[in-house]
């Protein structure tokens, strides 16, 4: 009984994870009156949609063993360039939308394609790619730009029953991050992309060795980070009804910070799409409970993540640290098994008066 009760070693992270979140969620229905209600669990996802759909890109991005330093950078150019051309341009959202995607996209792949094919490290790469998008930002506009189209309105307002749970909502965009998780978890889990993904990640010589498309994997992978990044720029500019070039500043450490607390490892190939999911949920459960608090700053919201993710890589590398001795005693227990006629297969052991035996 006691062996069937016992958790896979990777899924260790996972379940810390998910632990945490329970404790601290059951720590402010205890401590706090109103904390409870099922509206302050749906608002977790409702003000953190964007940073949901940003952070799962960046998962896949972590998964593979890189790292995306320009996905805030994107989402307030995102921001920025949907505003204008609704605004200053006349263009139409059913047209502006799926344009601000697009350019996302391709310049997800963009790097993608630079860091694959000229080997580039991923951070100086991206780094390049949040300087480009961010500065682009004050090309198109110095100052922020108010959206004030009738649909971007209507999204923004929208809300949406949660059957079961009495007046009890959700907005449009959660509906988006919903959509954006399901479609992450199918390629992470059910398609030989993610499978990819997971052996770039764990061995990429390795990967290359058993033929998988290592290239096509890195530059997809990019260019769906591109895409998410885009998409929460879109749901941003939703949500605030304008784009501003200094939005979102620093917000790919959040998205860093949320891989790491959900239990996906930085150097890759081990991690899962709900764990990010979580991480996120903390963080905006963690801002929650300071305004709760009320006496507290804002500032200690970053204390707190901060502390999480160095606790959780201290984590993390502490059970690297042990599957790698396991391995090793593993490996060291199976020499030593092994007969000593076993060791060269096919040649007959000589003895000095060279007799075989």
């Amino acid at each position: 009984m006691i062996d069937k009760l016992k958790i896979n070693p990777k899924f260790l992270p996972l379940v810390v994870t998910v632990g945490l979140f329970g404790a601290l969620y059951g720590y402010g229905i205890y401590q706090y009156r109103g904390f409870s209600s099922p509206q302050v669990f749906f608002n977790l996802f409702i003000d953190n949609a964007f940073l949901l759909i940003t952070s799962i890109g960046m998962t896949m991005v972590i998964l593979s063993g890189g790292i995306d330093l320009s996905v805030g950078a994107v989402i307030a150019f995102t921001t920025v360039l949907s505003a204008y051309l609704v605004e200053h341009n006349g263009y139409s959202p059913a047209l502006a939308i799926p344009l601000v995607l697009l350019i996302g996209t391709a310049l997800g792949a963009v790097m993608g394609s630079i860091i694959q094919f000229f080997k580039v490290q991923p951070f100086i790469v991206t780094l390049a790619g949040m300087f480009f998008a961010r500065g682009m930002c004050f090309v198109i506009s110095l100052d922020a730009i108010t959206i004030s189209h009738p649909f971007y309105r209507a999204v923004s307002l929208y809300r949406i029953p949660v059957p079961f749970f009495e007046k009890a909502f959700i907005s449009i965009s959660v509906v988006i991050f919903l959509l954006v998780l399901i479609l992450a978890f199918y390629l992470a889990h059910m398609t030989r992309f993610g499978r990819t993904i997971y052996a770039i990640g764990g061995n990429e010589q390795s990967a290359l060795l058993m033929g998988l498309p290592v290239a096509r994997a890195k530059i997809l992978v990019y260019t769906f980070n591109g895409f998410c990044s885009a998409l929460a720029g879109v749901v941003f500019s939703i949500d605030l009804l304008s784009g501003y070039g200094l939005y979102t500043n620093g917000l790919e450490l959040d998205a860093i910070a949320a891989v790491v607390i959900g239990g996906t490892q930085l150097t890759g190939g081990i991690g899962y799409v709900v764990g990010t999911v979580f991480g996120v949920l903390i963080e905006g459960l963690i801002q929650t409970l300071v305004i709760f608090q009320g006496d507290l700053s804002s500032w200690w919201t970053k204390i707190a993540v901060g502390l999480l993710t160095l606790l959780f890589i201290v984590i993390q590398s502490a059970f690297a640290s042990r599957s790698a001795r396991k391995a090793r005693l593993s490996a060291s227990a199976a020499v030593e098994d092994k007969p000593a006629g076993s060791l060269l297969p096919g040649k007959p052991i000589i003895s000095k008066g060279g007799e075989t035996g």
